[in-house]
């Protein structure tokens, strides 16, 4: 491969402390392939991997921000040591579009570090190997404290001449082996100028686990022998370092190292702690309070504290299980600095980068809508800078930024103090894809329904959350309707915005449909804002207040209600007062023209009514009866004679009258129940001075008639219904009847049915034989059916009761109606 110029900005290197440092830009080596080669003078270009960096004191990794990281001992394998103060190592960086390396270029880095602040022993725990040096002027090793160095002595003799040998203690027993062989088992043993080194992978075959001050420690423990002549030379390379020992909360993480390790400080009567340093990526930090890192250390441990995000450490965006989060990493060091009887100084140095678990960082959408000014403002976030807005979808419509803009959607980034940004999203409510919902009586209900795709981290992995806003407003007129009359007709104009949209018009439980107008008579014009209705005065739908000889007092109503609940928000109404006298003619004429036999004098009688049947069973009745000759209007009856006319004239009568009062009989015919009585004038004789005699035959009788459907069956008595809600008038008629006797009918039993109704429309019935709880004063919806359908037959409710069991006779009763007339007993209720 070639030989080229390192671009500029490429490399970053320096000694920190006594280890070489060294970093490459990873903007230059985007999309590109690299690989480090140890350039030995000796033996040439040496391929950098894993089993070689942990036994040569190479580490290659990543700092926070993702640039490649490579750092080496200058004790390391293939560092040309000069006097143990300067040192040198070239690197080669070979980079290549290929992952077969195929032409790479090859850049040559030499670096140069000078360490000459030895201390009698160093300590550096790596992040792949534990390096112990000793100096070698260090006087004998003595017998009197450490068992290990004890057991050393009986192989003196066996100690080769001029050759470095090790022994290992651990739990598995003693094992001594030749430096030429500690290679093979991944150790690295040398011995400089002044100095002898270890270095151990860790977690080897000969390491042990123990834990200092509930700290995991690995540690080897080794003595270095070397014979010469008349000297022996045991020398402890024992080593130990913290795998664990990190902790993490919510907001910070904490790292605990033992102030004294018992392998490494033989009489710990001895230990004085110097000096205890930390750093970050190599640093020293002069003062760690100013960037809110926390040093504590007393005489067990040595602990640092740093929070999340703090400066130093990157703050890093991550999923998991499609859940947004965020990764914190930082490089710390330590180094400790203490003086015992055994080893005068020691350097402890620890490097540790430190990464924390996935936090989960739930997104939150925070509604700043603007409702004066008919805006959504939704605020997502926070998120770090490594995350992007790609595109959203409304109310499940999709969009790009770009297509979003151009629709008029609003989409901006906004940063906060804490180095966090969030994305601003603005819709006018009055956008189509915004959904709307009538509410209430005057507001509507704005939904923005909202899908963020996001790109997360350098790695670009989509990330999808979905948010829902609403807004509810009052900005919905109700229309008011206006109403007036004329002489013959009804009329009430109301504004159609919103109708059929948010509310509908009905006559009593009916749809207000073009055929219901047509059907009843109506007629209805519409206009760009307007809907004008007119009613006559006789159409079906028309509620007769008052009918008297002087006026008909008349009403119409229009329900507006809700599309989607049909609940009733407002009723527009329309009452006026009508002159009776202008109408009555233009009821129903009945002539009746009889020839009387022996006077052959011609008797005409014209009779003109006007009849009202009320939902609560009262019955008006309007008559103008015109005989010849006259008779007495207060003459006049019902079938029961005590019912005599409300008020009357020389032409006119007047009643009203209860469809369960005045004799008035009921019956059924197909789905209709129909109440029937008659105004009567009993046969008079005219006396005249002359023969012969003037009779009225037959009786003058005119029959008045009333019509409910059998669904919408009269609520008697005490059960009254609400006028709003009752169903419309039955139907009313008079007719001319002869006088034929009427026939009482023979007592008989009859196939009867009871039923008790859930409410006063007698739709819904309470099964038979349950247990029914009413409170004080509440009514009770009886119906009574008669099962037997021939036309001779009648149904009267004489006596009706209730008992507390099923027995016909059980008692205590309470009495509902006695002989036809509602009746309650106190007692029933208590």
């Amino acid at each position: 491969s070639a030989l080229y110029v390192l671009p500029p900005g490429f490399v970053e290197s320096g000694c920190r402390s006594r280890i070489f440092w060294m970093r490459l830009n990873k903007l230059l080596l985007h999309g590109k392939f690299f690989q480090l080669e140890i350039n030995d003078p000796y033996a040439g270009s040496i391929l950098l991997d894993e089993k070689l960096a942990s036994r040569c004191g190479y580490v290659l990794s990543e700092d926070v921000w993702g640039n490649p990281i490579f750092r080496a001992s200058v004790l390391g394998c293939h560092v040309v040591n000069e006097a143990d103060e300067l040192f040198s190592l070239t690197v080669n960086i070979k980079v290549s579009s290929f992952s077969s390396m195929r032409a790479a270029v090859t850049y040559i880095y030499p670096m140069h570090c000078s360490y000459s602040s030895w201390a009698s022993r160093e300590i550096v725990c790596e992040e792949n190997y534990m390096e112990v040096s000793v100096r070698t002027d260090v006087p004998a090793v003595s017998n009197d404290y450490t068992v290990a160095w004890m057991s050393a002595l009986p192989e003196i003799q066996n100690v080769a001449y001029q050759q470095w040998q090790l022994v290992f203690v651990s739990p598995s027993g003693r094992k001594r082996i030749m430096v030429s062989d500690a290679a093979k088992l991944g150790y690295s043993f040398n011995n400089t100028l002044s100095r002898v080194y270890l270095r151990a992978p860790y977690h080897s075959n000969e390491s042990d686990i123990s834990v200092v001050s509930g700290v995991t420690m690995n540690m080897v423990t080794s003595t270095s022998m070397y014979r010469q002549r008349w000297l022996l030379l045991l020398i402890d390379t024992t080593v130990s370092c913290p795998v664990d020992g990190i902790s993490f909360t919510d907001t910070a993480l904490t790292w605990t190292v033992p102030s004294v390790i018992p392998t490494l400080v033989v009489q710990e009567s001895t230990f004085l702690s110097k000096s205890i340093l930390m750093g970050v990526d190599g640093q020293v930090i002069a003062d760690p309070g100013e960037k809110n890192y926390l040093l504590e250390h007393n005489k067990t441990h040595i602990r640092i504290t740093v929070p999340i995000g703090a400066e130093g450490g990157k703050l890093k965006s991550s999923l998991s299980g499609g859940i947004y989060g965020i990764i914190y990493s930082i490089d710390l060091f330590l180094e400790h600095t203490w003086i015992d009887a055994e080893w005068q100084t020691t350097k402890y140095t620890v490097i540790k980068s430190i990464t924390t678990p996935f936090m989960p960082q739930i997104p939150t959408v925070t509604n700043n809508t603007l409702p004066e000014e008919r805006l959504f403002n939704v605020a997502f976030g926070h998120f770090l800078p490594d995350v992007s807005l790609v595109a959203i979808a409304i109310g499940n419509v999709p969009f790009t930024l770009r297509e979003a803009q151009r629709h008029g959607f609003k989409i901006y980034e906004t940063l906060f103090s804490n180095r966090m940004k969030g994305f601003i999203l603005e819709v006018s409510f009055d956008d189509p894809y915004v959904l709307k919902e009538y509410l209430n009586r005057n507001e509507t209900k704005y939904t923005l329904l909202v899908n963020y795709t996001l790109s997360v981290g350098p790695e670009m992995i989509p990330y999808y959350h979905s948010a829902e806003v609403e807004c509810v407003i009052a900005d919905i007129e109700l229309p008011e309707a206006v109403g007036s009359c004329d002489e013959e007709n009804l009329y009430l104009t109301i504004p159609t915005f919103g109708l059929h949209q948010y509310w509908n018009l009905y006559l009593g439980n009916k749809l207000l449909t073009r055929h219901i107008v047509l059907t009843h008579g109506y007629f209805a014009a519409t206009n760009s804002t307007h809907l004008i209705l007119q009613i006559p005065l006789f159409a079906a739908g028309v509620i007769y207040e008052e009918v008297s000889f002087q006026k008909i007092q008349a009403r119409f109503d229009v329900a507006l209600r809700k599309v989607r609940t049909m609940e009733t928000l407002q009723t527009f109404s329309v009452s006026c007062n009508f002159n009776s006298s202008s109408f009555i003619s233009k009821l129903y004429k009945l002539p009746i023209n009889r020839k009387v036999c022996d006077s052959f004098l011609e008797f005409i009688t014209n009779s003109l009514i006007f009849s009202v049947c009320h939902p609560d069973g009262t019955v008006m009745v309007s008559a103008q009866m015109k005989t010849v000759p006259a008779i007495d209007m207060s003459k006049t009856k019902l079938r029961d004679s005590s019912c005599k006319p409300k008020e009357y004239n020389e032409g006119h009568a007047f009643f009203k009258f209860h469809v369960t009062s005045c004799g008035t009989s009921v019956r059924f015919e197909g789905d209709h129940i129909i109440y029937e009585n008659e105004i009567s004038y009993e046969k008079e004789t005219l006396s005249r001075e002359s023969i012969p005699t003037i009779t009225r035959d037959p009786d003058y009788r005119l029959t008045v008639l009333c019509y409910y459907r059998a669904k919408e069956t009269l609520v008697l008595g005490p059960f009254t219904s609400d006028p709003s809600i009752s169903p419309p008038f039955g139907s009313g008629a008079m007719v001319p009847r002869s006088n034929i006797a009427v026939h009482r009918r023979i007592r008989q039993a009859l196939n009867v049915v009871s039923r008790v109704s859930k409410d006063e429309s007698f739709v819904e019935f309470y099964e038979p034989n349950s247990a029914i709880l009413k409170r004080q004063m509440e009514p009770v919806f009886l119906e009574v059916e008669l099962k037997d359908r021939s036309p001779s037959v009648e149904l009267y409710l004489e006596n009706c009761w209730v008992t507390g069991s099923l027995a016909f006779n059980s008692t205590p009763r309470w009495n509902i109606t006695v002989d036809g007339q509602v009746f309650i007993e106190r007692q029933m209720y208590s």
